[in-house]
């Protein structure tokens, strides 16, 4: 990742600090506590494998059925493993950690189509992921798709988002990635069904850890490990150029999706503060050339915020910024977040919308929210988790919020205008 440019804006690699304006964090944390020396079980190659049993005299065979019983989903430890000498099992035990998640809570809405967990880790911070099954349909088969973390907290800071109240706690290990995806894949196996997709849209910004997701798609995708294809992997980034370019360069079959929020940069400047660092402009086309070199539509995710980004003006800009390239539009009503002094866009004006993206060609859907009663959005049970903010904090990043917002729709003030009229 390039060094830190002079102009004043937070780095993404670290916590943003309250700063002059006093938006972000605000909520404070407690001390964490000490992590766990021995490595995940899922972090370890299976080459790494191979060595450790042949260093004590063992056959290949035990390392493969090891791996069956990590990746399976059959066991919960690695006393469940009755395959292996019960001596081979605590020497594993003592060199390794078989889950990284030391807690789980889960809670589940939409008549058990939608779950959420919150994951404790072994130094006391906490992550999400959400599992979302949808029921065959016509020619559709019944698919479930896991929603995973890259980051406990994030740095990025986006108004709308609740993790952005946290700040950025630390980065996942690659294990700490992997083993959501694990969990739910033992849970799934009780009721005899399966994982579809992984998207990494969860807590943190994927791109800003790209050395741990990029391991933890690459042991997702393998045939020998949890064996999802690669096409059933998304990485979402809210524009982080190095880490697209990266993707660019390895040529993988993932979906690459961007957090866009805002065709126009001073607006996107506000609901994705990262802007500021990698402009717009510049992180469309690092996502074409990723489509490009992949054969692979890039999709653009919207949150829709009544009467900020869903003006006429705005879904003109939008068409104008993607229009003839290899795109997907995703248009998803803003989850209500407690602090945010914003309300989701009604389903006439998302519709109008996507009616100008659709009119120059532009492949849009309109997302339906799940989970809302369980706090299903990012970061919204681990926020409260963390505790209830001070209200003058919560009263200075309204305002702040509100401050800039004002600003961006003023440079904006045809389409806002028109969009009051609509």
């Amino acid at each position: 990742m390039p060094s830190p440019d002079p102009a004043p804006v937070p780095d993404p690699a670290v916590p943003p600090s309250s700063g002059a304006d006093g938006a972000l964090p605000i909520i404070d944390l407690p001390a964490s506590g000490p992590q766990d020396a021995r490595p995940g079980i899922s972090d370890a190659s299976p080459q790494e494998l191979l060595s450790w049993f042949s260093d004590r005299g063992e056959a290949a065979f035990r390392a493969r059925q090891l791996a069956d019983h990590v990746w399976s989903g059959r066991a919960r430890s690695f006393d469940d493993i009755h395959t292996l000498p019960g001596p081979l099992r605590a020497a594993l035990g003592e060199a390794y950690r078989f889950f990284t998640l030391t807690n789980t809570e889960t809670q589940a809405t939409d008549g058990g189509l939608t779950h959420k967990a919150l994951h404790t880790l072994d130094d006391g911070r906490v992550v999400e992921s959400v599992l979302m099954r949808y029921p065959a349909r016509g020619s559709r088969r019944e698919r479930t798709t896991l929603c995973i973390s890259s980051q406990a907290g994030c740095a990025v800071g986006c108004p709308f988002c609740a993790t952005g109240e946290l700040g950025l706690w630390r980065d996942l290990r690659t294990s700490e990635i992997i083993d959501q995806a694990r969990y739910w894949r033992n849970e799934l196996a009780a009721d005899g069904r399966r994982l579809s997709n992984v998207v990494f849209m969860g807590m943190g910004e994927p791109l800003l850890n790209p050395d741990a997701v990029m391991a933890a798609c690459g042991a997702l995708s393998d045939g020998n490990r949890f064996g999802l294809g690669q096409r059933h992997i998304t990485v979402s980034t809210s524009g982080v150029i190095p880490g697209i370019e990266r993707m660019t360069s390895l040529r993988r079959q993932y979906k690459l999706a961007v957090s866009l929020h805002a065709a126009r940069s001073d607006l996107r400047d506000v609901l994705v503060p990262l802007n500021r660092r990698y402009p717009l402009e510049d992180v469309v086309a690092a996502a074409t050339d990723y489509a490009d070199a992949t054969g692979r539509r890039v999709t653009y995710e919207m949150v829709m915020i009544d009467r900020i980004n869903d003006t006429p003006v705005d879904a003109r800009a939008a068409a104008q910024l993607l229009r003839g390239r290899l795109a997907h539009v995703n248009l998803i009503p803003m989850n209500p977040v407690a602090h945010t002094p914003w309300q989701p866009s009604s389903p006439e004006r998302v519709e109008a919308f996507a009616a100008t993206l659709r009119a120059v060609g532009l492949h849009t859907t309109v997302r339906r929210n799940r989970g809302i009663d369980i706090g299903a959005a990012c970061g919204q049970l681990a926020a409260e988790k963390a505790g209830q903010p001070a209200p003058a904090a919560v009263q200075r990043r309204r305002d702040v919020i509100e401050r800039r917002s004002a600003q961006a729709l003023q440079g904006g003030a045809g389409g806002a205008e028109e969009g009051s009229r609509a």
